[in-house]
C-alpha cells in the first residue's frame, strides 16, 4: 500500500511540472507590406498552460511595420487558436495561436 500511495504521488508530482506555465515569445510568421498587416504566432503543447506577453507582441509588430515605414501597429482581429497535431487518440496535443495586427499610419509618412 505504501509503495502505491507513492507511486500515485510521483505521478501527480510529474504531471503537475509537466502543465506548469510556459513562457511563449511571439514570432513573425507572415504579413503583407502592401496591406500594412503582421501576423504573429506561438505554439505550445497539450502539458503547457502558456503565458505571453501582449507588450512583446506590440513592440515586435511595430518593429516590423517601422522596418516598412510605417509609424506603429496595433492588435485587431482578436487571437486564431487552430490545432496543428493530434495523437492517435485524435486528442490535439498541439497548438497554434496566431494574431494579425495593422500597421499605423501610411508606409513612408
Amino acid at each position: 500500500m505504501k509503495n502505491i500511495l507513492a507511486a500515485l504521488i510521483g505521478v501527480t508530482v510529474v504531471v503537475g511540472l509537466a502543465s506548469c506555465a510556459t513562457t511563449k515569445d511571439w514570432a513573425a510568421t507572415g504579413g503583407s507590406r502592401s496591406d500594412g498587416t503582421i501576423k504573429l504566432s506561438y505554439q505550445y503543447g497539450m502539458f503547457e498552460s502558456p503565458k505571453v506577453s501582449e507588450q512583446q507582441a506590440v513592440e515586435l509588430a511595430t518593429s516590423k511595420c517601422v522596418a516598412w515605414g510605417y509609424s506603429g501597429a496595433q492588435a485587431f482581429g482578436g487571437e486564431l487558436k487552430t490545432c496543428n497535431a493530434y495523437n492517435g487518440y485524435g486528442s490535439c496535443v498541439s497548438w497554434l495561436v496566431t494574431a494579425e495586427y495593422q500597421c499605423l499610419g501610411g508606409p513612408g509618412k
